[in-house]
């Protein structure tokens, strides 16, 4: 079935659920969430970094590396736009389009360093199945569609994890050590693919969730090596929640014991890598605990208003990226309101 068919299915699919659930008072009875209209104060948020990222985008469709391009991309799908004829489709069909051409041909890595490789292979898993291929390269430059480069970047993180020590990833494709930042952002782009369709041995997951076992305490602090001790750090254990509910491992203790841990921290700030932070508890407590996101989502969009400067960016863009990955990264700890990315899904 092509792209183009599926996507269109799923559009059909979700009118009818939609008209079904209007037309059901049980549901409404039972209390079944399915979701809330997003508020002006997100749309207009969202509207208007979307602006800064289209403006900003190189003419080979980056945003700098492929990670941070990755992260535009996600961007630009989040909130529901058409990715084939809607107002982003062109900077949609560009982003694509570098980050393949950012990818080895025989190995499936996609430059330079792990995190670029995860982060990359998430947009890409996100976007497989809903953009209609015969639209997105020339007869001239025709390159790799989306599904084979998204099974050569599974591919590379297989291999990757198979001969790393840990069971996990770090900077480098061949590297023996391994850290949790690098690790959650390699899985989750394993996860999404594995959500698409695309075949990602268990093992390889039991692995790295292994992995992240190891690295969280009982109290739901999480280390970030195995060089250094545990430690607070609500980026780390956003993470780590994350990876455990998206895996479906909420049975495990660890899990319980970093979304305890963010509850207990659900209003405090992270000074170690702000937006970095924000994306990721974003999707933690939307994962682990709904009705915490929901009081910490309405807290979120009131600092990205603050943060939100007069051309449309969001925060200072002082870390590598700048304000393309700042822009990004805080757009994407918003978008849960609008919940369309497969990755989203609860």
């Amino acid at each position: 079935m092509s792209p183009t068919a599926i996507f269109g299915r799923g559009i059909l699919g979700a009118v009818v659920l939609v008209v079904a659930l209007a037309a059901s008072p049980d549901v409404v009875a039972q209390g079944v969430r399915y979701g809330s209209p997003v508020s002006p104060a997100v749309k207009d948020l969202y509207a208007r970094g979307l602006t800064y990222l289209v403006d900003t985008q190189n003419k080979n469709g980056s945003w700098g590396d492929a990670g941070v391009t990755g992260i535009g991309l996600m961007a630009l799908i989040a909130s529901g736009e058409d990715p084939n004829y809607g107002r982003y489709a062109d900077a949609v069909r560009n982003a694509i389009r570098f980050i393949i051409n950012q990818q080895d041909g025989t190995t499936g890595f996609i430059r330079s360093g792990m995190y670029q490789h995860g982060f990359a292979m998430l947009s890409l898993a996100d976007v497989y199945g809903t953009v209609d291929e015969d639209l997105l390269w020339k007869e001239s430059d025709k390159g790799r569609s989306i599904g084979q480069a998204l099974e050569l970047a599974v591919r590379c993180a297989i291999t990757s994890q198979d001969q790393n020590p840990h069971g996990a990833w770090r900077y480098s494709p061949q590297a023996k050590n391994a850290d949790t930042s690098v690790a959650g952002a390699v899985l989750m782009g394993l996860l999404a693919a594995r959500n698409a369709g695309i075949e990602v041995p268990d093992k390889n997951i039991d692995k790295a969730i292994d992995y992240f076992v190891s690295m969280t305490s009982s109290s739901g602090t999480v280390a970030y090596s195995g060089l250094g001790g545990f430690g607070d750090s609500l980026n780390r254990s956003s993470i780590a929640c994350l990876v455990f509910a998206i895996a479906k491992r909420k049975d495990l203790d660890a899990f319980e014991a970093t979304i305890d841990y963010l509850r207990d921290n659900v209003m405090s700030e992270s000074s170690s890598h702000p937006y970095y932070f924000r994306y990721y508890m974003a999707q933690a407590l939307f994962q682990g605990d709904y009705e915490a996101w929901q009081k910490w989502t309405k807290e979120n969009t009131a600092r990205l208003v603050e943060f939100q400067n007069a051309d449309g960016s969001l925060g200072a863009g002082q870390y590598h990226g700048g304000h393309a990955y700042s822009t990004g990264m805080l757009l994407l700890s918003a978008a849960l309101d609008y919940s369309f990315l497969p990755i989203y899904e609860r």
